[in-house]
């Protein structure tokens, strides 16, 4: 398991916790909007700086008093075998957890929440069902079925969670997220928009791409928000 980064502090990353995130590298997803390409991509991952795992549990040792929880994303966490064993040794120290995934690996998810080991969950929603973009950034091994159970398991359980979507123009059209909210929907879930920034993004395109207007994004929340408890821009 490669470490590829830590942020010391964060306020606003785990709702309601003063918290640390931990990068973890490599991804089975290849979405070109991302901005993380030193994560995702093999040929920069090698070159990346790299955290020794003993040195983050030093660092979270000396924050025990400090910090409350701990926030793993990537990349995608959930590729790593060695996640729960990673997860407990955290856990071990006090801390919550709360994992960032893109719900590909539906059965880590299970066994996670099954042993108790994450706190709270936020999974991206790439896109509705119907549109085939979602499909494309699926590597191999991947498949729209793994997603859908983790969306139907997240939605059945006792954990605390959210979804979220970074809304692209080229990607995604007004219209789609009546489809999204029909899919993902319900009068417990929190659902968060998050507009696009171009920036460092692994297909050098959609640098060029212009953000969305926030009175865009606004609107569809306004429409969808029946279909949720919380729906929010961030």
């Amino acid at each position: 398991m490669i470490i590829g980064g830590l942020q010391k502090t964060t306020l606003i990353d785990y709702p309601g916790k003063l918290a640390c995130v931990v990068f973890l590298a490599v991804c089975n997803f290849r979405c070109p909007w991302c901005y993380s390409s030193e994560l995702v991509l093999p040929v920069k991952i090698a070159k990346h700086p790299r955290l020794l795992e003993k040195d983050f549990f030093d660092f979270l040792r000396q924050r025990k008093r400090l910090l409350e929880g701990v926030v793993i994303c990537g990349g995608e966490p959930t590729v790593n075998k060695e996640l729960p064993q990673f997860i407990q040794k955290i856990k071990n120290l006090g801390f919550a957890i709360k994992l960032d995934t893109n719900g590909s690996n539906s059965e880590m998810l299970k066994s996670l929440a099954e042993q108790n080991l994450i706190d709270y969950v936020a999974m991206d929603i790439k896109a509705s069902i119907n549109n085939k973009a979602y499909k494309n950034l699926l590597g191999e091994g991947v498949n729209f079925f793994d997603i859908e159970k983790s969306v139907n398991f997240l939605k059945n359980s006792n954990i605390d969670f959210e979804f979220r979507t970074t809304v692209v123009p080229g990607i995604h059209k007004k219209e789609e997220f009546k489809d999204i909210a029909n899919w993902i929907g319900g009068e417990n879930i929190k659902y968060y928009l998050q507009n696009f920034i171009p920036q460092k993004t692994i297909d050098p395109e959609f640098v060029k791409v212009k953000s969305y207007q926030k009175e865009f994004l606004q609107d569809i929340i306004k429409e969808i928000s029946p279909h949720f408890k919380t729906c929010q821009l961030r």
